[in-house]
């Protein structure tokens, strides 16, 4: 009954119903278990070679049935027992033949008495700029801002896409009110750690975990055109403070404070690339790298002439290139080229001197 009935819904439905039916087929048959993994929307893009928007419309079906959820940072995975599965090809089934079971004959999922039209009006009415932001930021959050739109969004409301736009007037507007709504919903401690360097630590600290929560974040962040975030730019703002009455010109200050935001952000943007590596090959980044020809990497890394220090680097200990090491290294020697240029406008030296006193300490002119 089941097989059959997945027949009907492959020959007779759209791309996104022939997908979905696919995936509750596999569900169904135990393939793909609960807490499975489901393909992502690149993967179905690429398996079926259908657009990006209806590869989303297979995920919003099948997590309008309750067959799989989104889980942040991990993906789509599966949550219904084969059963629901079956059940679910059997309800598609029948309205791909035009007999909804609790429905009339010839009523689609989007007629006019059906429960889901009943849904949509119901969210229009719930509709607020606040609901659209938080749900586009789940969207990005789960899969990724290539996958974000306006459609998108209004496909997980279970609304119309015009009606968001009495809302929020396009996308990048929406990118706008994602960006300061994730910041505010992290607010810099109150009152801030004494210590000019501390102050400093404690804001990049703060973005670098913004970041990792939302990996989508770091990659619509601009240092040349910023956009007017101000529960962000309150971070540039304590920044500044931190560093006022240092001896430091407002230039220097406004440099330092936008440089580490920079940096921090720069190296945060691989959050996302390899959240979406992680999700379309079911590895983490260090199962990966277990996965490499060993034969073939030593012999590239051995290569003496062309390659002397990965040569050395090969014969020592493990060296740890992941991205936490990364930002704690790269954020003290940040700082300590700040403490250096205090040092300089604390003896009145030219800037000339700063360039022979980087990297002298970690800081101890914190004051």
């Amino acid at each position: 009954m089941v097989e059959r009935a997945v027949v009907g819904v492959v020959e007779q439905g759209t791309p996104s119903e022939r997908i979905a039916a696919e995936l509750r087929r596999r569900i169904a048959a135990g393939a793909l278990k609960p807490g499975a993994r489901v393909p992502s929307t690149r993967g179905i893009t690429r398996e079926w070679g259908v657009a990006m928007a209806t590869a989303t419309k297979v995920l919003t079906r099948l997590r309008e049935e309750g067959l799989v959820r989104a889980v942040p940072g991990v993906g789509t995975v599966v949550v219904a027992p084969p059963s629901a599965a079956a059940s679910g090809v059997v309800r598609e089934a029948g309205r791909a033949s035009g007999a909804v079971p609790g429905g009339a004959p010839g009523a689609g999922p989007r007629g006019a008495g059906s429960p889901g039209a009943r849904r949509t009006r119901g969210g229009e009415r719930e509709l607020s700029r606040e609901r659209v932001v938080a749900t586009a930021v789940g969207v990005a959050d789960t899969e990724g801002l290539a996958a974000l739109s306006m459609r998108r969004v209004a496909t997980e409301l279970g609304v119309a896409t015009m009606s968001l736009y009495r809302h929020v007037p396009g996308k990048d507007e929406l990118l706008r009110l994602m960006t300061d709504t994730v910041f505010r919903a992290h607010p810099l401690p109150d009152p801030p750690v004494p210590g000019w360097r501390a102050g400093l630590e404690e804001v990049a600290r703060l973005q670098w975990r913004i970041y990792r929560r939302h990996p989508w974040l770091a990659s619509t962040m601009s240092f040349t055109r910023p956009v007017l975030a101000p529960d962000a730019a309150v971070h540039t703002e304590r920044s500044m403070a931190a560093l006022a009455g240092l001896g430091l010109s407002p230039e220097e200050m406004a440099q330092a404070a936008v440089a580490l935001a920079a940096f921090t952000c720069g190296l945060a943007v691989h959050f996302e690339r390899e959240a979406q590596a992680e999700q379309d090959s079911g590895m983490s980044a260090d199962e990966w790298m277990d996965r490499l020809d060993d034969e073939d990497h030593d012999r590239l890394m051995s290569d003496p002439e062309r390659f002397p220090m990965f040569e050395a680097l090969n014969r020592g200990p493990e060296v740890d290139l992941s991205l936490e090491a990364l930002f704690e290294f790269g954020l003290a020697r940040m700082l300590d080229g700040v403490a250096a240029l205090v040092e300089v406008r604390r003896d009145g030296r030219s800037g000339a001197g700063a360039g022979r006193r980087t990297g002298r300490g970690n800081g101890s002119s914190d004051g």
